[in-house]
């Protein structure tokens, strides 16, 4: 049984007296060893729920929301506005997004935009931010503070310099901040902080503040917060599913696949070729196969998607296409070879293998650059 990990006001009156706080600045916890611990959280993480409330401040005015949040990392969330005085952003708007699918609800236009993204690849917005921090920023402990009723560390971010960019991801929004330039005079003197809550207890953010400055005034600012944040305690089946409303207009776009399959044995059957069966590390699970087909010239993609149940984002996939869909001669490519036939490798953010064999294209990427891409694409071959 998983523990019970709930961030309430209740929780922390049962649990007064047994936080100890640092009393000097000599013992003081390290800035990047709560963010280690933040990302640790994360890469752990089954689920997550509770009230967000977002609070928009700038010299025209105040603009909030709050959301009723569930999710599970990094794929499926659920977004529900309970109050809100955003006219963008109205009462009763819902959005659902899950591994192939994401439905937006916008009440006020009786609107259903359902858009198909079968093989789209999940990053983990949040779990990367927080690795931004330690490997870019400055950071500096402010001390404690109090976020719905709980303890939590304080910690001041400054970005690089020359890495103020038109937008932020945000840390606790699973979103980007918008900075708007147009609202300052001179957009070279402006001052961007950022101000980061983190749970003493469970150590995971719970708040985050943006602020763009000029002259010692603040122009605009972000400031994003959970309340009632439970961690890990099982979300209600269907929660990543949505139903639009009877008098809702569904507008659709994306390529609506095939089918989403749970074995290969069940893809194999309504797919033109053979599937591979990869040798992929024990850590490994399938988690679904899509087909997608498209117009002739593209033919139909195969996609069988791994994952590591216990990590969050730690996924890899094949890929099978009609269609040749990368280029030898690309910059971001690198020649290998693979049992004696002609692949190419390309880095990044994301680790990937292309190879062709039987006038089909082949490849392999992983989003960590722990997995072994060679191993697994040599594992497929060409037979």
């Amino acid at each position: 049984m998983r523990r019970r990990r709930v961030l309430t006001a209740s929780a922390a009156m049962a649990l007064a007296g047994c936080v100890s706080y640092p009393t000097s600045d000599a013992d003081a916890p390290a800035s990047d060893a709560l963010v280690r611990d933040a990302i640790e959280t994360r890469r752990r993480m089954h689920d997550l729920a509770g009230r967000r409330t977002m609070t928009v401040e700038t010299p025209d005015g105040t603009v909030e929301r709050t959301e009723r949040v569930t999710g599970q990392p990094p794929a499926k969330q659920r977004i529900e506005v309970v109050e809100s005085t955003d006219p963008d952003v109205p009462v009763g708007s819902v959005t659902v997004t899950n591994r192939a699918v994401t439905w937006e609800y916008n009440p006020a236009t009786e609107t259903v935009d359902k858009r198909y993204h079968p093989n789209k690849t999940d990053t983990d917005r949040t779990r990367r931010v927080l690795e931004d921090f330690l490997d870019e920023y400055r950071l500096e402990y402010a001390g404690t503070a109090t976020v719905d009723g709980r303890d939590a560390h304080v910690i001041e971010t400054r970005p690089p310099v020359d890495d103020i960019g038109p937008t932020i991801d945000l840390v606790v929004g699973d979103t980007m901040f918008v900075v708007p330039l147009q609202a300052t005079a001179d957009a070279a003197e402006m001052t961007v902080s950022r101000t980061v809550w983190i749970d003493d207890e469970y150590r995971y953010p719970v708040k985050e503040r943006n602020a763009i400055t000029e002259d010692g005034e603040t122009r605009h600012s972000l400031t994003v917060a959970y309340e009632d944040l439970s961690i890990d305690e099982g979300v209600d089946s269907g929660t990543f599913t949505y139903e639009p409303p009877a008098e809702a207009a569904v507008v659709t776009d994306g390529p609506e696949p095939e089918g989403v399959f749970e074995s290969r044995a069940d893809a194999a059957a309504v797919t033109p070729y053979d599937l591979p069966d990869p040798d992929v590390p024990g850590r490994f699970v399938l988690d679904r196969v899509t087909v997608v087909e498209k117009a002739e010239r593209f033919g139909t993609t195969t996609t069988l998607w791994y994952n590591d149940p216990n990590v969050v984002a730690r996924e890899c996939y094949v890929a099978v296409r009609e269609v040749q869909r990368f280029s030898p001669d690309a910059p971001t490519l690198e020649e290998i070879e693979i049992d004696g036939h002609a692949a190419y490798r390309r880095d990044g953010r994301k680790q990937s293998i292309f190879w062709t064999c039987d006038e089909l294209t082949y490849e392999v990427t992983s989003l960590t650059d722990d997995t072994p891409i060679v191993e697994i694409a040599a594992s497929i071959g060409c037979q």
